[in-house]
């Protein structure tokens, strides 16, 4: 097999069954969403496939926020990019622990490129994603939603088969909760099994007095959970350390393995398999 061949990324439409041949062997599929951006979903993502891995799960990614498509830098996988087979099917990058990662911005000339797309091609970019890719199998295929409830998104869950569920992603404000509402409405009227919630930036723990501090306002996790009957899965804190593992290009989980965040996100992980796999 030759890896020298560097692929354009050009949408083109292709068939819901074509999608559900290259999706069937992943035991779980699991969608992360949140409604709104800025609450950490991506990170959610990315740290929760690593905390699959480590539990030796085989695990893929596919970072399906094509207009802000950051994954890739998360996990540390700067200057990577996708290569293609001899019968043209584009090849996932082999991320920390082998996750399988694919995202627009590996197909890139430069990470910096805006990718300035109408809705009706971000939704055959994501046709593309879905059927043009050698996903193999797995045991779990983690989906990183973009922010809303528009075009993408609705693509997405029409396109994928079996769908395991939906984790929510959220922060503890009241604007947050409002918005979140709408993705958890929005899964149902989907038929998607909502998994539960995720509060992340939750609180911060001083590492020198252990004093807890909700910084950024009272938890709504659990009036969310209770409000739509599901389970609050984690509380992942603010923790410092993130934003350097990011600036330092290296997975926060494996670079800080001790870290508040890190245990919780292991916590989280621990709790979708006892819910899948139970």
């Amino acid at each position: 097999m030759s890896n020298d061949k560097k692929i354009p990324f050009k949408p083109t439409f292709n068939l819901t069954q074509d999608v559900e041949k290259k999706l069937r062997n992943f035991k779980y599929k699991i969608l992360v969403l949140s409604g709104k951006g800025g609450v950490g979903k991506t990170f959610i993502s990315s740290m929760l496939s690593l905390a699959l891995a480590e539990k030796a799960r085989t695990v893929a990614i596919l970072d399906a926020d094509i207009h802000g498509s950051s994954i890739p830098s998360i996990l540390g996988l700067h200057g990577t990019r996708h290569y293609a087979d001899e019968e043209g099917n584009i090849l996932p990058v082999e991320g920390p622990l082998g996750v399988k990662v694919v995202a627009v911005n590996l197909m890139l000339d430069s990470p910096d490129l805006p990718v300035v797309w109408r809705g009706p091609l971000v939704s055959r970019a994501i046709l593309d994603l879905l059927s043009k890719v050698k996903w193999g199998s797995g045991d779990y295929l983690i989906v990183d939603l973009p922010p809303g409830t528009g075009d993408a998104i609705i693509t997405i869950t029409q396109s994928i088969p079996s769908i395991t569920g939906a984790i929510i992603v959220t922060a503890p404000n009241m604007l947050s909760e409002t918005i979140v509402s709408k993705a958890i409405n929005f899964a149902a009227k989907n038929n998607i099994r909502l998994l539960g919630i995720v509060e992340n930036l939750s609180y911060y723990k001083c590492p020198h007095c252990g004093r807890i501090s909700q910084v950024l306002g009272k938890s709504t996790g659990e009036q969310l959970a209770g409000k739509f009957g599901t389970r609050l899965l984690a509380k992942i804190p603010i923790d410092p350390s993130i934003n350097d593992a990011i600036d330092q290009g290296v997975p926060y989980i494996l670079a800080y393995k001790d870290g508040e965040a890190a245990k919780a996100i292991r916590s989280l992980a621990d709790e979708l398999i006892s819910i899948v796999e139970s």
